[in-house]
């Protein structure tokens, strides 16, 4: 599967970006998944549910399904993180996987930056981010730009 990705600093805007960027793909047509990283621990459950209580009682993987939806909660109980590739082999295939975060991944992606929040680009140094966006003007960038209603040179 294609795999492009989204990276920046934390508040920099790629939730954002991609919530804005999601109905335009699939209004034409194309079958898209996301995948998302994240630092901090998190849970998709909660205290008292059924699927909480199994996987508080040690199961390592928990299935929550409806005639809407389904999920499957893994628990690492240990094991190491998987990588990037890992998890997008688990995947349903689509057209498109957009990523946010997974900044160390050598896939493609696009920057999204805020020099408000004085943080460094990234771009500078990971000759895999392929663009940037940003909310203010940014000088002397080594890959194509775009800054609020202005489009990629």
């Amino acid at each position: 599967m294609k795999t492009f990705g989204v990276v920046g600093w934390s508040g920099s805007g790629k939730t954002t970006l991609l919530i804005e960027l999601l109905p335009e793909l699939t209004g034409r047509g194309l079958r898209i998944s996301t995948i998302k990283h994240t630092h901090h621990g998190f849970t998709i459950d909660r205290p008292g549910k059924d699927s909480h209580r199994h996987r508080e009682a040690g199961a390592k993987e928990v299935v929550i399904a409806s005639a809407s939806r389904w999920a499957m909660i893994h628990e690492l109980r240990g094991d190491p993180e998987p990588d990037m590739t890992a998890l997008i082999a688990r995947m349903t295939p689509v057209e498109l996987v957009l990523v946010e975060g997974f900044k160390s991944h050598p896939h493609d992606k696009l920057e999204v930056y805020r020099p408000s929040l004085g943080k460094p680009l990234l771009c500078r140094e990971d000759p895999t981010v392929v663009a940037v966006a940003s909310d203010e003007a940014v000088p002397d960038l080594p890959v194509p730009f775009h800054a609020s209603g202005k489009s990629f040179n």
